[in-house]
């Protein structure tokens, strides 16, 4: 079979076809990346956001011009958090409207979405990709086209579940955080909230066994994650019990109404190899480090992360 590329470089017309194939070859990061994207206009309520989140089980959408497909921002977890009594969307709720809760998630999604958004070329590479998201600390890029229209999105998870492979001698106990925000099942879920979006944690360990506060066991009682919020937020039983439309009904719902109590956990020996493996199986993207019963680390996607620039 001849080679077709080379005979179209005998005439200059061949030669520009072919500087454009290459000028619009796609980088690797699009073999990992989701191309089938679930975007949402800036006008979507809060509570449909939610509710479109719970259903594809996503931690993130990015809003999108509903005409020209361009990218205008994202809204995570984080910011349903932050709204939910965590931080300072939370005025939304507290001053916008009082405190009526059901109000305030019929609100469009475009008062919580965090704007100015990191986005990467499609024909960027997946190298280029990790150092993007080390440095600006966030767990997703959008990827757009020559016209900064959506055609991606791609995760912490997407590169660490990729790149796994490589990583064969290391463990657990070499990347977890040793430091563990913890809290107990009686914390109200606005104090959750709080902790959660002022440290940047879309999960935490939830543990007790002392009545000596002094003594306080790390043993483990369940997690409480960014999911279970949202999920609690779209519950049907939610609004079938408020007895108002009080934020501050809502948000006094003690954590242990919430939390997952039986969760995934694994040893610091375990290896980053069978780590990865466990995250695929389970579609999680962190779990509490135990010993002996109590809570010794935590270790997520992003620990992961760290983990694979090495190679």
């Amino acid at each position: 079979m001849k080679d077709k590329t080379s005979i179209n470089r005998k005439s200059n017309t061949g030669a520009v076809e072919h500087e454009t194939r290459v000028h619009d070859r796609e980088g690797d990061i699009m073999a990992i990346a989701s191309k089938d994207v679930i975007s949402i206009p800036p006008s979507k309520s809060i509570k449909d956001t939610a509710k479109v989140m719970m259903e594809h089980e996503f931690r993130r959408l990015p809003i999108t011009d509903p005409g020209s497909g361009k990218v205008l921002g994202i809204v995570t977890v984080m910011d349903i958090l932050d709204f939910f009594g965590g931080g300072k969307k939370f005025n939304i709720i507290e001053k916008k409207y009082q405190d009526n809760f059901l109000a305030a998630i019929n609100e469009p999604v475009r008062e919580i979405m965090s704007r100015g958004v990191v986005t990467l070329s499609n024909k960027a590479s997946i190298g280029e990709t990790i150092e993007v998201m080390s440095s600006n600390h966030v767990g997703a890029i959008p990827l757009v086209d020559n016209d900064n229209k959506l055609v991606g999105i791609v995760t912490e998870r997407d590169i660490v579940l990729s790149l796994s492979g490589v990583i064969s001698k290391e463990t657990v106990q070499d990347y977890m955080s040793h430091k563990v925000f913890t809290t107990t099942p009686g914390t109200p879920l606005e104090s959750a909230c709080k902790i959660m979006v002022r440290n940047g944690l879309r999960r935490i360990p939830i543990i007790g066994g002392e009545a000596d506060i002094s003594k306080a066991s790390k043993k483990l009682l369940g997690i409480l994650t960014s999911t279970d919020v949202i999920r609690f937020l779209n519950a049907k039983e939610l609004f079938d019990k408020l007895n108002s439309n009080l934020a501050t009904d809502v948000l006094k719902t003690q954590i242990s109404d919430i939390m997952a109590k039986e969760p995934i956990t694994v040893s610091q020996d375990m290896g980053i190899g069978d780590l990865c493996t466990l995250f695929a199986e389970k579609n999680i993207g962190g779990v509490p480090v135990v010993k002996d019963d109590e809570v010794i680390g935590i270790i997520t996607e992003r620990d992961i992360l760290r983990a694979v620039k090495r190679y």
